[in-house]
């Protein structure tokens, strides 16, 4: 019996120990501070921030609810919710740069308004899109662009990202 205490402590020891190594190691792990600003025309439109570890990732989605005028009457139609999800994940990071992986999917909406054959207003046909980088270079406080749709309408995101200072 006190063969199979002696296992079992040794087994819980061998477990806190693990627990208290991977905690050390989260621990020593680089925070990063990000912004990644969604760019519409070359206008912001959006904007993301977080802290996030190296090694963990930070999911955020904006809502953006909008509805338009359609028919011949210019009567309000159905609305759309312009959904707009991203993911960062910091891969690496030091005081020179960090390496980000990020992940987006949205609805956006055409540029282009449609007509009927009579003229009559039609919305403008929304389109999912999805893009993902596997690591983006991004110098300590310098703005980096990622274009992910070149034109009608033309979408790029602009990351900012650094080591955040150590908490007290």
């Amino acid at each position: 019996m006190l063969w199979k205490h002696g296992l079992a402590t040794s087994l819980f020891a061998a477990a806190m120990t693990a627990a208290v190594c991977a905690h050390a190691q989260d621990a020593a792990q680089p925070v990063v501070k990000w912004t990644l600003d969604v760019l519409r025309d070359g206008q912001q439109i959006d904007q993301f921030e977080g802290t996030t570890t190296v090694g963990q990732a930070r999911t955020d989605t904006h809502h953006h609810v909008v509805t338009h005028d359609i028919g011949c009457k210019d009567q309000p139609g159905g609305s759309i919710d312009l959904q707009r999800t991203v993911t960062i994940s910091p891969l690496q990071a030091n005081a020179s740069e960090s390496i980000l992986a990020i992940d987006a999917q949205e609805t956006l909406e055409s540029d282009v308004q449609s007509q009927t054959p009579e003229g009559c207003a039609l919305p403008p046909q929304p389109r999912r899109i999805a893009a993902s980088h596997p690591g983006l270079r991004v110098p300590a406080d310098e703005p980096v662009n990622w274009q992910i749709v070149d034109m009608n309408p033309s979408l790029a995101y602009r990351i900012s990202a650094s080591v955040a200072p150590p908490q007290p």
